[in-house]
């Protein structure tokens, strides 16, 4: 495939990988990726970003990342969070008929935990979740909160942009399976922790059973 898609507000640039090996025989074949804050640096190079996909592919989901409007080479311009909504939307609609339709797996890192949770829990097409870094105390609304699809939260105990205690208070109150990693002596970039995050990634995403709260 080439290196774009079509977006609300002209083209998105994307990277799509097929997963390593056949991927599970029921729940996503498939997952979007999406980056951190694009007015602070964050693209779908994002060194989180990267590991997070790898820990996917090693499950055999092909992943898709992309470029927000505005980021890269992508089209248009920064949107405050709600056209990013419409570009992540758009990502799920592109991979969701790439996959015929199949159930689809969408991960996050800090802004794009926080928005691509909050469209994949309205996306039909969505059935998991994977948030990384999620800073609670800055949603606007608490659109997370009583999440109806299981998730899988992945959080440093030293995060600079919102205790774990927070997401663990989002975790205990979500209406589907959720569990929450901590990593303990972890700030909110992971900085040396990046193989763990993709080794909890792998393992857990999409296992059964997604409960509590666990600190390595």
């Amino acid at each position: 495939m080439d290196n774009w898609i079509a977006g609300p507000v002209g083209r998105l640039e994307v990277l799509y990988r097929p997963g390593e090996g056949a991927p599970p025989p029921s729940g996503p074949q498939a997952a979007v990726l999406c980056h951190p804050h694009p007015a602070h640096g964050g693209t779908m190079h994002n060194k989180v970003v990267y590991w997070m996909a790898r820990g996917l592919s090693q499950l055999g989901l092909a992943t898709l990342r992309f470029n927000y409007r505005g980021v890269g080479l992508s089209e248009g311009s920064y949107d405050e969070g709600q056209g990013e909504q419409d570009d992540i939307h758009a990502a799920i609609d592109w991979l969701a008929a790439r996959h015929e339709g199949a159930p689809i797996l969408l991960a996050g890192f800090s802004f794009g935990a926080r928005y691509g949770l909050a469209v994949g829990l309205r996306h039909p097409a969505v059935e998991r979740l994977v948030g990384v870094g999620l800073a609670v105390r800055l949603l606007e609304g608490h659109a997370l909160v009583g999440g109806t699809k299981p998730a899988l939260f992945v959080h440093g105990d030293r995060d600079e942009f919102g205790g774990f205690a927070d997401v663990e208070a989002l975790v205990a109150g979500w209406n589907a399976p959720a569990e929450l990693r901590v990593l303990r002596r972890c700030g909110h970039f992971f900085d040396g922790h990046l193989p763990q995050v993709a080794e909890i990634i792998r393992d857990r995403a999409l296992a059964d059973g997604l409960s509590g709260v666990h600190l390595p």
